[in-house]
């Protein structure tokens, strides 16, 4: 006796219905890939969790990354915007390939030709030729395909229209709005409530190189050098970019304690630069408010802000008003 076939279940109008559902998958992911990243499903993090999303969570290098190309590559762009992106795409190019189903690659998830697009100029420390898979370039492009698509109007429609950009769904922007909203939130170390972050732009232009490592004799009044900062290569990035009429400063703290107008102590105002002398002017920072300095302290270290009670209190100040 012929056995009975098998029941498969599939149809004509099935197998209709399930080409239909293909090329409709087809399209999504080419109408994806023209924007440079892919839905969820294929997405190279598309099964990284989002807990331990704090700032701590974010390793040294690609946190000074987001800070350094978020203001150099749009002005109006929050860096926690472009760290949150880098969280949901590869868990700041921690995922073990980098590579999704349609051909995105690096730490930011970028088609080789959506990439090329935004790759140059080639930023401080880039690869040359930029390379999506190199980390600064593509956070760097990052930011700038971000700006191109809405976010340099500094608005939240703005914002929101620049991450559906970047992946062309509504799901994916309250997520990396949501992870954004928390890295803000868990800034280490950041100014308190006092200081004026907000509308004094010597003091947001040091406060957006948070995390970038000490680097002796490093930094210019366009950014970092050799890899980073020295605590006068910092002050002259940042009296630089925070002044409309772009001052520029001497290089050395011994030569920064004679610029501007001298201020008294109990008087300083956020921006202000404080000269410490301890067997000589060798300390310069950048004060925040709130009692408390933005500073590129030592080898080892990197720009964070600090209190002055305390150890500061043991040097010579010099308090200096330039801009």
């Amino acid at each position: 006796m012929k056995k009975p076939a098998i029941a498969t279940g599939v149809g004509l109008g099935t197998a209709v219905f399930a080409l239909i559902g293909v090329l409709v998958l087809f399209i999504a992911a080419v109408a994806n890939g023209a924007a440079g990243h892919q839905e969820e499903q294929g997405a190279a993090g598309s099964q990284i969790s989002m807990q331990g999303g704090q700032v701590s969570d974010i390793p040294p290098k690609m946190l000074a990354l987001y800070r350094q190309a978020a203001p150099a590559a749009c002005r109006r762009l929050d860096w926690s915007v472009l760290a949150a992106i880098g969280k949901v795409e590869t868990d700041h190019a921690r995922h073990p390939t980098m590579r999704s189903y349609a051909g995105a690659v690096g730490p930011m998830q970028f088609l080789p030709s959506t990439f090329k697009g935004y790759a140059y100029p080639v930023p401080p420390g880039g690869a040359n030729p930029p390379s999506p898979w190199d980390a600064t370039d593509a956070v760097y492009a990052a930011a700038r395909m971000l700006c191109a698509n809405g976010a340099k109007s500094g608005t939240r429609q703005g914002v929101y229209k620049a991450i559906y950009s970047y992946n062309h769904a509504d799901w994916y922007v309250k997520k990396v709005l949501a992870q954004a909203k928390t890295y803000a939130a868990s800034q280490p170390s950041g100014p308190d409530s006092n200081a004026d972050v907000g509308s004094n732009a010597i003091v947001r232009a040091a406060y957006s190189q948070l995390g970038v490592p000490y680097v002796w004799g490093g930094g210019t009044i366009n950014g970092p050098s050799g890899g980073g900062f020295d605590c006068s290569g910092l002050t002259s990035y940042a009296v630089y970019q925070g002044t409309g009429h772009k001052v520029v400063l001497p290089r050395t703290s011994q030569e920064q304690r004679h610029v501007g107008t001298s201020v008294p102590r109990d008087e300083m105002q956020p921006g202000d630069l404080i000269v410490f002398n301890k067997d000589g002017w060798g300390h310069v920072g950048v004060y925040a408010g709130g009692n408390r300095m933005i500073d590129a302290p030592r080898p080892g270290k990197s720009v964070e802000v600090v209190s002055l009670a305390g150890y500061w209190e043991n040097y010579a100040w010099g308090v200096r008003r330039v801009g």
